[in-house]
C-alpha cells in the first residue's frame, strides 16, 4: 500500500465529517418510529447480518454493510420512511475460546506471559470478525492467514495495540461484549451510516431481553415440528467436544458430511506377516467407495507403499486395517468400544501388506490382491481403495502399469499372477461409453499412464456423471436397471450381508476455530429438521416471491433447498442463549441469528439505549415480563392480547412497530452465506410466520469478496485495512465512493487505493467549484436558453433519470458512473462549448442535484454542499430531483457536436503534421502554412450506394426482428446494377452500419438525422472556431459544386467533414494606452473581411487575462502616420482616436501590405497601428 504524500484535503474533509456527524447525532436524523397511522406512508426496512464482535471491523465488512446504507440513502429521497438498524452477534464459540487460551497463557507462561520462541500452536486471530470468504482462491487456511506472525492469543492482542494490563481482562468472555461493540459503533458513525443506533443489542443471554426473544423462537419452532433430538451424523471438532458449525470453523465453510460405502475386503491365508498377531479374528482392509453398485467389477485393491496405516478392533470384534484419520471418524461413529477412541493395535506401512490375498464382496474374481498405487491421498477415504478398470480410469490406467511394467512388478514384490490374469470387467452400458467406459475414456484422451493427472480428471469427470445418470448395470440381480436407481438398494444389501458399512468423513478438511481437524461423529443432538416435505415446499416458495438481484443468487438458493437437511442447533460450549426445554445445551450462532430481524422493531423500547438492556427502558418493561405469550402478541396477527401486567397501551406500541416495519425488505450478505445463514433465513420466516407470505423476506442481495488493490485481504502480508484505518486514510465519504465504485456484481470486487486517492481529489474539487460558482454566480448570464443550455439541461434530465434507475436496481457503481462521473463531465463539455458563458439558472439546477443524487453515496459532502446553497433543512430530508422527461433529440445533436468537434481536432491534429515532411503522405501536396479558416461540409443524404444498402437492411430487420447474415446480404446486393461499381465497399460499410446498430439501435440507419446539422455547426461556430484556433469557419453543404469527389464521398448524415486552408494577412501593432493595465503592444495579422469583433476575440487570444472580447474596443488615428509616435495622455485616452464598431469592415492589400477600413462606402487608411482599451 503507497504513502500519501499530502494529507491536507483528507484532513479537510474528517473536520467537515465530523462538524456535518455531530449536526446529525444531536438532530436524531437517523431515529424512526413507526407513525401512528401505519398505512399514512411507505417504509423501507434494510438488514445486514449482524457481525461478530470477536475484532475490530474491517473493510470486508463496510463493502457489504455499505450497500445497505447506500439504499437507505436511496430510498429516503424516494419518500419512504426508512429502518437501518444494527446489532453485535456474540454467539459461539471464537470470544469464550480466544478468552480460555488467554487464560491457559496466563496459567502456562505467568504475567505477563513469557513466551518460548519456537511456537508451533496456531492461535486464531481476534482482529478479524466473519470474513465473507472465496473458496476458489488461496491455499491458506482462514486460520493460517488470520494469524499472521502472531502465534499466540496475548500477541494477537498486543497486536492490536494493546499492553499487558489492557489484556489481561479478556481472559473473561464478557469483557469482550462490553469492549468490542463500542468500538465498532464508533467507526461506524465515522462512516456516516443511517443507522437508527437505539436499536443496537448484543446477543446471548448476557442481554436478557433478546436472550427472551430467542427462547421464544425456539420454543415456538419446536411446537410446529421443526426441532428434533436424536443420533444423527455432524461435523465435529474432537478438541472442542462439540458440534462444529460453519461459524466456528477457521475453514472449511460450508463443508458437510459426506457418506460412503466402506467395503470390507476380508485378508485370506496367507497372512501378511505384519497381520499374523491378529489371524484368530477376521481381517479386513476396508475401503471407502461412492460406488458400491460397481463393485461386481473390482479386479484388485490398492494401497501406497509409503503411506502410514493403523490396525485396529471394532466393536464388533472385527480387525480394520486403514489410516488412522479415517480411524478416528469411524470411532466417532461408534465403531469402536470407547467412542472418539482408537487403541491402536498396530502401525503399518503400506509395503508391509502388498501382495495380500483378498476376498472382496460382489467381485467377479476371488481371490483379488493387495497392488501398489502412488497416488492415493491420505486426506480423502481410508487409504485403501477398491480398483474398478471398467469404470474407473484412474484403476485402468494404474492396472495397465503394471502389467507393462515388470521392473514396477518387481520393485513391490507383486507377481505376475496377481496382475495379468485380471481384466476389466462389463458391469455398466453407458451411451455412446460402451460397457468399458473407463476404456474408451483413458483410449480417447490418450492417457499413457497413472502419471498423466490432467487427462485423467477429464477422463473421470466424463465417465463419473454419464455413468451415474445414464449407465445400465449389466451383472447381478439388478441387471437392466438404472445405476442410480439401484446404487442405494446394493448399498443396503451389502450391509444387511455384514459386506459393508456406512462410513462418513467431511467432504474436505474443516479446521475448528481451536485449531484442530474436524471429523464426522454420531452424536445426540437438538437439530432443525430442514429439508423436510412442507416446510421446504414453502421456503421454496417464499424463494420465489424474493427480489435475489443476480441469477446466480438464485441458482445457489435452489441448490442449496435442494441438498440442505438436517443442521444442529444446539452446543455445550461457547456464549449463547440456553435451550428453553433442556438447558444443558446452548443455541449455536447460526440458528439464534435467523428471525432476529423481528427484534429491531421494538428493540428501542425494551434496550434501553444499552446494547446489553440493562438501562431503564421507555416502556418501563422488564425482562422476565416478555414472556412466549407477550412475543407472540406482538408477531403474530391472529394472537390473542395476553395475561401479563404490561399495560395494553404498551403492547399496543410494540406491535405496531412490528406490523409497520416488517417485512424486511431487503438483506444484505456475502455470497458464501447463501448455502446457510441466507436459506436458513427465510426457513425461519417460513416456520415463525407460515400463514403469513407478506412477512416473509422481500429482497436479499448477495455480492462478492473484497479485494483490496487486486488481491486478497491478508494481515500476514500488510494488504489489510480495519474500518477505521480506512476512514483515517481515505476520509469517510473518499472510502464510501470508492466502496461503491468498487463493484455490483457476485464476483469479487476490488478496492483500489489510488482510485480512493482520485475519489478524494475529485470530492475537494467539487467543494472548490461550488464554491467559486457561488461566489460569481450572479456575474453568469440569465437570459433566454440557448442550444448549448438547452442540451445541458436535458443532459441533467438524462443523467438524473438514469441514475434512479440504477439506485432503484442496487447497482451503485454504475448509479456512481451516471450521477457523478458523467454528471460532471456533461458539466465540463457544457463549460467548454459555452466558452465559459453559462447560464445561472442551469448552474444551480446543477449544484443542487449533484448534490442531492449524490448524497446516498457521499452524504457528507452533499450535506456540505447544501449547506452552501444556502438550505436550512438537511439534504437528508429532501426529495429525489423532479425532471422533466429528456428530449433525446436535442440531446443527439449535443452528442453529434461534441462528436464532430472531437473529429475536427484529430483532422486538424493530422494537418498540422502534414505541415513537416515526416508527417506527410508520400506523394501528397504539402501545405506550407498553418490554417487560419475552414469549411464545415454537411450532407444532406447518402450516396446512392448506401442509401440503397441502408434502405435494405432496415426493411429486413423490420421484418424478422434481427439483422440479416452477411452471406444472404453480400448475394442480394451483389444482384444490384446500382452496386456495381462500388462493390469493394459494400461489404465493409455494411459491417460498420451492423455495429452502429449493436451500438445505437435501429436509428442508427435511419437515411436522414432528427435535427437540423447545418444549424447545429452554425450556433456553434464560435466554440469551433475556438477549440480549433482558427480565424473563421463557413458551413456548406457537401452537394456545393465546390465540393470535390473526397468530400462527397467521406460526408454523411450525421459525420460532416471539414477541410482547412490558409489565408494571408497584413500584420499591424495593436497598443494599449491604459496606465498599469499589465496589457502590451501586440502584433496581429488583419485578414480581408475582418471586422472589430473579430479582432477582439483575436486579440483575448493573446492576452488571457482578458476574459470577455466584448469588453474590447478598437480605435484608429485620426493621422495614421503621426498618432503612433505621439505621447498619449493619460487624462483623455480617446484624443485624436475614432472609434471602430460593428458597421466598419477591414480591407487587405496584400501586395502594398496595407490595412484600411471600409466607412460610408469610403475607404480609410489605418495605418500600421491600431488602439485597444479595455
Amino acid at each position: 500500500m503507497t504513502e500519501r504524500k499530502g494529507r491536507f484535503k483528507v484532513d479537510f474533509l474528517l473536520e467537515l465529517e465530523r462538524v456535518i456527524q455531530e449536526k446529525w447525532e444531536n438532530s436524531k436524523i437517523f431515529e424512526e418510529d413507526a407513525p401512528e397511522d401505519e398505512a399514512s406512508m411507505e417504509k423501507f426496512f434494510v438488514n445486514f447480518p449482524y457481525p461478530y464482535m470477536n475484532g475490530l471491523l474491517h473493510l470486508g465488512h463496510t463493502f457489504t454493510l455499505m450497500k445497505c446504507d447506500l439504499a437507505v440513502g436511496y430510498q429516503r429521497l424516494k419518500g419512504k420512511k426508512c429502518l437501518y438498524p444494527f446489532g453485535f452477534h456474540c454467539t459461539g464459540m471464537p470470544i469464550k475460546a480466544c478468552a480460555d487460551k488467554l487464560k491457559r497463557e496466563m496459567e502456562q507462561f505467568g504475567f505477563p506471559p513469557n513466551f518460548p520462541e519456537q511456537v508451533e500452536e496456531v492461535i486464531e486471530d481476534v482482529r478479524e470478525a466473519t470474513i465473507p470468504k472465496d473458496k476458489s482462491k488461496g491455499k491458506k487456511s482462514k486460520l493460517v492467514a488470520k494469524s499472521g506472525s502472531a502465534k499466540y492469543q496475548w500477541q494477537i492482542m498486543q497486536s492490536l495495540g494493546l499492553n499487558d494490563e489492557e489484556i489481561k481482562p479478556f481472559a473473561d468472555a464478557v469483557y469482550w461484549l462490553n469492549f468490542f461493540p463500542p468500538l465498532a459503533k464508533r467507526d461506524l458513525m465515522k462512516l456516516g451510516l443511517h443507522v437508527d443506533w437505539r436499536r443496537s443489542f448484543i446477543t446471548t443471554d448476557a442481554n436478557p431481553f433478546y436472550d427472551s426473544f430467542v427462547r421464544w423462537q425456539f420454543l415456538r419452532l419446536r411446537d410446529r415440528g421443526h426441532i428434533q433430538f436424536g443420533e444423527r451424523y455432524t461435523i465435529f471438532s474432537p478438541k472442542d467436544d462439540q458440534p462444529c458449525m460453519d461459524h466456528d470453523r477457521a475453514s472449511g465453510e460450508g463443508v458437510g458430511p459426506m457418506e460412503y460405502t466402506l467395503i470390507k475386503m476380508k485378508v485370506l491365508d496367507p497372512v501378511p506377516k505384519v497381520l499374523e498377531p491378529f489371524e484368530k479374528k477376521s481381517i479386513f482392509l476396508v475401503a471407502a467407495t461412492l460406488r458400491p453398485e460397481t463393485m461386481y467389477g473390482q479386479t484388485n485393491c490398492w494401497l501406497r507403499p509409503d503411506m502410514d496405516y493403523i490396525v485396529f478392533e471394532t466393536n464388533s470384534g472385527e480387525i480394520f486395517v486403514c489410516t488412522y484419520r479415517a480411524a478416528l471418524n469411524m470411532s466417532f461413529q461408534k465403531m469402536t468400544a470407547d467412542v472418539g477412541k482408537v487403541a491402536v493395535l498396530a502401525k503399518i506401512k503400506g509395503e508391509q501388506i502388498l501382495g495380500a490375498t483378498l476376498h472382496s464382496p460382489l467381485s467377479s474374481y476371488s481371490p483379488i490382491y493387495a497392488l501398489p498405487m502412488l497416488t492415493i491421498k491420505e486426506d480423502k477415504g481410508t487409504g485403501i481403495v477398491t480398483s474398478v478398470p471398467s469404470d474407473s480410469p484412474d484403476d485402468y490406467a494404474a492396472l495397465r502399469d503394471l502389467k507393462n511394467k515388470a521392473a514396477l512388478r518387481e520393485k513391490y514384490g507383486i507377481k505376475d499372477e496377481m496382475v495379468l490374469p485380471f481384466e476389466p470387467v462389463p458391469i455398466v452400458e453407458v451411451p455412446e461409453l460402451g460397457n468399458l467406459s473407463a476404456v474408451y475414456a483413458c483410449d480417447r484422451f490418450k492417457i499413457q499412464s497413472q502419471n498423466d493427472k490432467d487427462k485423467l480428471l477429464e477422463a473421470k469427470e466424463l465417465v463419473y456423471l454419464k455413468g451415474f445418470y445414464d449407465g445400465i448395470l449389466l451383472v447381478g440381480p439388478h441387471q437392466g436397471k438404472k445405476v442410480q436407481d439401484v446404487k442405494k438398494v446394493i448399498q443396503k444389501e451389502m450391509i444387511q450381508a455384514s459386506q459393508a458399512v456406512v462410513y462418513m468423513e467431511p467432504e474436505k478438511t474443516i479446521i475448528s476455530r481451536s485449531g484442530d481437524e474436524c471429523v464426522v461423529a454420531l452424536c445426540d443432538q437438538w437439530y432443525l429438521d430442514y429439508g423436510k416435505g412442507t416446510w421446504r415446499e414453502r421456503t421454496t416458495e417464499a424463494l420465489a416471491k424474493t427480489e435475489t438481484y443476480h441469477d446466480e443468487v438464485r441458482k445457489n438458493f435452489a441448490a442449496t433447498l435442494d441438498w440442505l437437511k438436517e443442521h444442529a442447533c444446539s452446543r455445550t460450549y461457547g456464549l449463547g442463549t440456553k435451550l428453553p426445554w433442556d438447558e444443558k445445551w446452548l443455541i449455536e450462532s447460526l440458528s439464534d441469528s435467523t428471525i432476529y430481524m423481528a427484534y429491531y422493531t421494538v428493540a428501542h423500547l425494551l434496550q434501553g439505549n444499552t446494547f446489553d438492556g440493562t438501562g431503564e427502558n421507555t416502556l418501563g418493561i422488564k425482562a422476565d415480563q416478555m414472556t412466549p405469550e407477550v412475543w407472540d402478541y406482538i408477531f403474530f396477527k391472529e394472537a390473542q392480547l395476553p395475561t401479563t401486567a404490561i399495560p395494553e397501551e404498551k403492547l399496543r406500541i410494540m406491535k405496531r412497530e412490528f406490523n409497520f416495519w416488517y417485512p424486511v425488505d431487503l438483506r444484505v450478505s456475502g455470497k458464501d452465506l447463501v448455502p446457510n445463514h441466507l436459506t436458513y433465513f427465510l426457513y425461519n420466516h417460513v416456520a415463525i410466520w407460515p400463514n403469513e407470505p407478506n412477512r416473509w423476506p422481500q429482497a436479499i442481495r448477495a455480492n462478492g469478496h473484497l479485494l483490496l488493490n487486486s488481491e486478497k485481504m491478508s494481515k500476514s502480508t500488510g494488504n489489510f485495512l480495519t474500518l477505521s484505518e480506512a476512514i483515517e486514510k481515505f476520509s469517510a465519504d473518499g472510502m464510501r465512493l470508492a466502496l461503491a465504485d468498487s463493484g455490483d456484481s457476485v464476483e469479487d470486487a476490488n478496492f483500489v487505493e489510488a482510485m480512493a486517492d482520485a475519489g478524494i481529489l475529485r470530492l475537494y474539487n467539487l467543494i472548490d467549484w461550488v464554491k467559486e460558482s457561488l461566489a460569481t454566480i450572479d456575474q453568469l448570464r440569465d437570459s433566454e436558453y440557448t442550444f448549448n443550455d438547452q442540451v445541458f439541461d436535458n443532459e441533467m434530465n438524462l443523467k438524473v433519470t438514469e441514475t434512479n434507475q440504477n439506485y432503484d436496481r442496487m447497482l451503485f457503481k454504475e448509479a456512481l458512473r451516471t450521477g457523478f462521473f458523467e454528471y460532471q463531465a456533461i458539466r465540463d463539455t457544457y463549460r467548454e462549448i459555452s466558452m465559459g458563458n453559462m447560464h445561472k439558472k442551469l448552474i444551480l439546477k446543477y449544484i443542487e442535484t449533484q448534490a442531492v443524487i449524490l448524497s446516498p453515496i457521499c452524504p457528507h459532502i452533499a450535506e456540505h454542499v447544501w449547506q452552501l446553497l444556502g438550505r436550512k433543512e438537511s439534504i437528508l430530508k429532501c426529495q429525489w430531483p423532479s425532471v422533466p422527461e429528456y428530449d433525446s433529440v436535442l440531446i443527439s445533436a449535443g452528442v453529434y457536436l461534441d462528436q464532430a468537434a472531437h473529429e475536427f481536432r484529430l483532422r486538424m491534429k493530422a494537418y498540422l503534421a502534414s505541415l513537416t515532411s515526416k508527417g506527410a503522405k508520400k506523394g501528397a501536396i504539402v501545405p506550407t502554412e498553418k490554417p487560419t479558416h475552414g469549411t464545415v461540409w454537411i450532407a444532406k443524404s447518402y450516396p446512392t450506394w448506401q442509401s440503397i444498402i441502408l434502405t435494405l437492411l432496415q426493411e429486413k430487420y423490420n421484418q424478422d426482428g434481427v439483422m440479416p447474415d452477411n452471406k444472404w446480404l453480400s448475394s442480394e446486393l451483389s444482384s444490384k446494377p446500382e452496386l456495381k461499381k462500388s462493390m469493394k465497399k459494400v461489404m465493409p460499410f455494411v459491417q460498420v452500419a451492423k455495429e452502429k446498430v449493436a451500438k445505437h439501435g435501429i436509428r442508427a440507419l435511419n437515411l436522414t438525422m432528427d435535427f437540423n446539422e447545418a444549424e447545429v455547426i452554425t450556433k456553434n461556430i464560435e466554440y469551433l472556431t475556438a477549440t480549433l484556433d482558427l480565424e473563421g469557419l463557413n458551413v456548406l453543404y457537401s452537394d456545393d459544386p465546390t465540393a470535390d469527389e473526397k468530400i462527397k464521398e467521406d460526408c454523411v448524415p450525421g459525420v460532416p467533414h471539414i477541410t482547412f486552408r490558409y489565408q494571408p494577412g497584413v500584420s499591424i501593432n495593436f497598443l494599449n494606452p491604459q496606465p498599469l493595465s499589465g496589457l502590451f503592444e501586440v502584433k496581429l495579422a488583419v485578414m480581408q473581411g475582418d471586422t472589430p469583433a473579430k479582432l477582439a476575440s483575436r486579440l483575448v487570444k493573446h492576452h488571457k487575462q482578458i476574459k470577455d472580447p466584448k469588453r474590447v474596443s478598437l480605435w484608429r488615428y485620426q493621422d495614421p502616420v503621426l498618432g503612433p509616435r505621439k505621447i498619449p495622455t493619460c487624462d483623455d485616452l480617446e484624443r485624436d482616436k475614432i472609434r471602430l464598431t460593428e458597421t466598419h469592415t477591414f480591407l487587405v492589400n496584400l501586395e502594398n501590405k496595407t490595412v484600411a477600413v471600409e466607412e460610408n462606402g469610403t475607404q480609410v487608411d489605418i495605418g500600421s497601428s491600431l488602439t485597444y482599451i479595455v
